[in-house]
């Protein structure tokens, strides 16, 4: 398991909060999912930026993941072979965390989402 307890920072929990907002889903690690995928989507390197986990949202890895829990971490460290990195647990951790920052980010700020069909556009656009 590449982590334990993923705890946000205070920036992505109010693009969260947001976010749940427009799209009526009501669970933070649904929309952590979808970020994660988002950023990694994008097929490039996260900024290695410190995150400030300074909020009271935090999950389980099993509340994230769920019962995809292997399947999440085999996806990190797929990327992380893919862009030349190691494929160790704290590497992989690392830019998972780098990974859901950005992609919260994204999704906040693409000015794109207004509710949840345009959500659901941004996973089938090629």
């Amino acid at each position: 398991m590449i982590a334990r307890q993923i705890r946000l920072s205070s920036q992505s929990k109010e693009r969260l909060s947001r976010l749940k907002g427009k799209t009526g889903i009501k669970n933070w690690n649904v929309l952590c999912r979808w970020a994660l995928c988002y950023s990694l989507s994008e097929n490039t390197v996260p900024t290695d930026l410190a995150i400030s986990a300074d909020s009271n949202v935090e999950m389980s890895w099993f509340t994230f993941a769920g019962e995809y829990g292997e399947l999440y971490e085999a996806v990190m460290k797929a990327w992380c072979i893919k862009m030349g990195l190691p494929s160790d647990d704290a590497t992989a951790a690392k830019y998972f965390k780098l990974h859901l920052e950005r992609g919260i980010a994204y999704l906040s700020g693409t000015g794109l989402i207004r509710n949840l069909n345009d959500l659901l556009k941004l996973a089938t656009e090629a």
